[in-house]
């Protein structure tokens, strides 16, 4: 049979209608039918009728203090020149916070507002008074929570822990709710395996089901997951079929394009109906639509990214209005873009940022577009969404974000821009750890971008190591230059070297940069701007040699663990990088320089409390300091030494 081949890219709010639309028709996205709960155990669930009051509460007068219960029309005339007595156990009567009132009684007198005497003649203790009492004076009157009969809480709504406690107090034991939706997450792939197993060449851990099943406990589903399928046609159309007949939603990840061995669409349109097959978003545009067996069926790519927002955007809605739900409008806010974004026409495109509250602006950064870069989506505090129809957004343009974090969390987190190094992990984590409502956020874009990104207001701080030839300082007159009338603290925070990473045994042979114009030899270079390339393209210099002559220059990583791996994985022979990236992947390192790396801070941000932490982990926390010690190549003599103020 002849491969059918996707051939639709239908705009993405037109394909969110037709899906919904056609759900509509079939009944397929209308809420699931109700199932009756205890109350205790119904935290999160969506109620599936009116709850109203079976007792009200509470359901008898009972005293709200401390004190004595008396008839207030027995108070009357009581002031501090004619103080009143009423005897205890026939005008007045003990009462504790919460006791019935006693018969005939209409008010409650603090204990504080009392004298217990004894009159002579008098035959029992008496309280004595100085101010008459209102009517219900200090008294919970029955109903005054709640009135038996009276709304507790609506249809579809989501229940939280005050509902459960009006709901037990207004008499229920037990509440209809919404049946919780099933998600059945259908893994699919030769190439995917269990956490756990142990991996081989071309092996790849399968978590996307966890991620997505994480996604559905989330918006209140219930997520189930079958055991991988390989990339067979029968073995896929059965365990669609069999999804189909417990789930009320099926997702097959994965096999969604038209490749030789996806077969997503294929199986969907055999089992039942494909609806649409593609649509103009970037990542996630493989998407198949179908209904198999009365039921929506989802096909939706592997990579990562692609599968989280595609799954995001077509089962999210699908899987609240099968609990009587609209979805809420995501959190946003206006932010100032960093970079410049190019982007494709004809595409939606969901572009994952940084944002940071810088003085009283907010940044966004833009992250890694890979469709495969899962990571992206953890360090991501929001998305941008490109519109098909833009060519993508300018620096210092004003876009909206759709948070992913609170604004909250933005507001205390350091954002730095600039040179990347390991040591900045490790004092994110501890920073997390001294100070958990702290955050520091890191985008790598080397470090003159960084300086740039200081002098145009959009980071906290910069880590920085640039080396000026003429005068051989590090740092000092690039600030002078790009930031002249700026007051900017210089902190050092290590000694690194760096040095050419090779594979374990140096297979190439490789011993230095001559070498890497030798034909057998692929480098693997860092990004412009960076001080790494600075570095590498002054060597070069000295030696006479045009980067043209080296294979690979062009290709850039934007941090030292990028060129590592690169190194590890075989893209590359070689690249330069810190000792630290070659030790955490168990490469072997040819030392070329050791340079020093800097912190630099505005001068407004000095006495900040954020950076006034982060100063005190990086000058004071031993933890800290072992830590990037033993990360190996690195020199903490100096750390959080001012090295420069002007």
């Amino acid at each position: 049979m002849k491969r059918k081949v996707y051939l639709e890219s239908t705009p993405l709010d037109k394909a969110l209608g037709l899906w919904h639309e056609r759900l509509g028709k079939e009944g397929l996205n209308a809420p699931l039918p109700a199932e009756r709960v205890r109350v205790i155990d119904a935290l999160g669930r969506v109620s599936a009728e009116a709850a109203v009051a079976k007792v009200s509460s509470p359901f008898f007068h009972s005293a709200a203090m401390d004190g004595y219960a008396v008839k207030f029309a027995e108070t009357f005339g009581a002031s501090e020149k004619y103080p009143k007595r009423l005897r205890i156990g026939l005008q007045a009567f003990p009462v504790d916070t919460g006791d019935p009132l006693p018969e005939g009684c209409n008010a409650v007198i603090m204990i504080e507002e009392v004298n217990v005497v004894r009159a002579e003649g008098e035959e029992s203790d008496c309280i004595e008074i100085i101010e008459p009492s209102t009517p219900w004076q200090h008294v919970r009157t029955i109903g005054e929570d709640i009135v038996s009969t009276e709304l507790i809480i609506p249809e579809n709504q989501r229940i939280g822990p005050v509902d459960i406690g009006a709901l037990l107090a207004g008499g229920h034991t037990e509440i209809a709710v919404r049946r919780r939706p099933r998600v059945l997450i259908i893994p699919t792939g030769d190439e995917i395996v269990e956490p756990g197993t142990e991996l081989k060449v071309g092996s790849i851990i399968e978590y996307n089901s966890r991620v997505l099943g994480g996604l559905v406990s989330e918006w209140g589903g219930e997520p189930l997951r079958s055991g991988i399928v390989p990339d067979d046609r029968a073995r896929l159309r059965d365990a669609l079929v069999e999804a189909c007949s417990i789930a009320d939603v099926v997702v097959v990840n994965a096999g969604s394009s038209a490749g030789s061995e996806d077969f997503s669409e294929q199986v969907i349109g055999e089992t039942g109906e494909v609806v649409l097959h593609g649509v103009a978003i970037k990542p996630g545009k493989p998407v198949i639509l179908g209904i198999v067996g009365g039921k929506p069926v989802l096909g939706i790519p592997g990579y990562p990214v692609s599968a989280y927002i595609a799954f995001s955007l077509f089962a999210k809605p699908l899987v609240h209005a099968l609990q009587g739900l609209d979805v809420k409008a995501p959190e946003t806010l206006r932010a100032t873009l960093s970079r410049q974004i190019a982007s494709s026409l004809g595409e939606e495109e969901f572009v994952r940022v940084k944002v940071g509250m810088v003085g009283d602006r907010k940044i966004a950064t833009p992250m890694s577009r890979g469709a495969g870069v899962i990571m992206s989506l953890v360090r991501a505090d929001g998305i941008l969404r490109i519109p098909s129809a833009s060519e993508g957004a300018g620096a210092g343009s004003e876009v909206e974000i759709e948070l992913l974090k609170s604004e909250d969390e933005l507001r205390n987190t350091i954002v730095c821009i600039g040179s990347h190094d390991n040591a900045l992990d490790v004092l994110a984590n501890v920073l997390k750890k001294r100070y958990p409502r702290l955050s520091l956020s890191s985008a790598h874009v080397g470090s003159m971008g960084g300086l740039i990104a200081l002098k145009k207001g959009e980071a906290h701080l910069a880590g920085t190591h640039l080396l000026d030839e003429e005068t051989g300082l590090y740092n000092v007159p690039f600030i002078r230059k790009l930031l002249p009338e700026r007051r900017v603290v210089l902190v050092n925070l290590v000694y690194r070297e760096q040095g050419l990473v090779v594979k374990k045994g140096n297979p190439k042979g490789i011993r230095g940069f001559k070498d890497l114009t030798r034909g057998d030899v692929t480098f693997i270079n860092r990004q412009s701007g960076s001080g790494t390339r600075l570095l590498t393209d002054a060597h070069l210099r000295d030696l006479g040699i045009v980067p043209g002559e080296i294979s690979g220059y062009a290709r850039e990583e934007y941090t030292h663990m990028g060129v590592a791996s690169a190194v590890l994985t075989g893209i590359a022979d070689t690249g330069l990088a810190i000792l630290a990236s070659a030790r955490a992947l168990d490469l072997d390192f040819i030392p070329v320089a050791k340079e020093r790396y800097d912190i630099a801070i505005p001068g407004e941000y000095v006495e900040c409390e954020m950076i006034k932490a982060l100063l005190k982990i990086i000058r004071e926390d031993e933890e800290f300091r072992n830590t990037v010690a033993g990360l190996g190549g690195y020199d903490t003599g100096d750390m959080g030494k001012i090295m420069y103020e002007g």
